[in-house]
């Protein structure tokens, strides 16, 4: 399997996503740099997170400018496998691959913490090594998570099963107090209709190996394997 990870001025864990496909799966990988025009026949696209563009203006608001998205667009239009992970789901907001929108943090305040999301949709490319209802601790870095959009699209949201992640307890409780950025409906990651293209505010790719304690976001990264019919070993 051929992965790229998409490299823009600013992105900060581009590595990590590298080091992940490449040398926790064992899969090849490619770092893109956000100039190039060609995704280089990868069967499988990441967005990773980072400050894209020093966050000038509003999240991913430059980066969906950069002369790889249109690449992206096609290639997500195509049907290819594309994964948005922290400022990558800002980005794939802002170019339109995605619905909605990202406000500021409730509390307005840069938050970084392990959080629980619930799997609400084990039948994504990026869910399948998931049980349905099942929680993952993963980590969260952001100033804008704070995910919002209109009761049209939420409420489609919801009836097409889209919203993929919810922020809960540890138990799976989805309560306003389990919601760590005052995201609408607990929604921590989303995949477009056509089921497709995922993103998601936490970062699958810091706990993804045994060394750091924590492997619930390397069922992320195994999904994407088993899309391609890779073997997949289970942690």
């Amino acid at each position: 399997m051929n992965i790229g990870v998409i490299v823009f001025p600013g992105s900060n864990c581009d590595r990590d996503c590298y080091h992940v496909c490449q040398e926790v799966l064992g899969q090849h990988t490619h770092l893109i740099w956000h100039q190039e025009t060609s995704l280089r026949g990868v069967d499988a696209v990441i967005l990773p997170g980072g400050f894209s563009y020093g966050d000038y203006l509003r999240t991913g608001s430059i980066a969906r400018f950069s002369p790889i998205m249109e690449a992206v667009k096609r290639y997500a239009a195509e049907g290819g496998l594309l994964l948005g992970i922290c400022n990558g789901f800002q980005i794939l907001l802002e170019a339109g691959l995605l619905p909605g929108a990202m406000h500021r943090n409730k509390n307005l305040s840069f938050i970084c913490e392990d959080a629980y999301v619930k799997v609400e949709n084990a039948s994504t490319p990026f869910t399948s090594q998931c049980e349905s209802g099942q929680v993952l601790k993963l980590p969260i870095a952001h100033a804008e998570g704070n995910y919002y959009t209109d009761s049209v699209t939420l409420s489609a949201l919801q009836a097409n099963a889209q919203i993929v992640f919810r922020y809960c307890d540890r138990d799976g409780r989805v309560t306003p107090d389990s919601n760590p950025n005052g995201s609408l409906d607990n929604i921590a990651g989303i995949r477009n209709a056509a089921g497709n293209v995922v993103g998601l505010m936490p970062h699958p790719e810091r706990c993804a190996e045994e060394l750091l304690n924590n492997q619930d976001g390397l069922l992320i990264f195994q999904s994407m394997l088993k899309a391609f019919n890779q073997p997949v070993t289970k942690p």
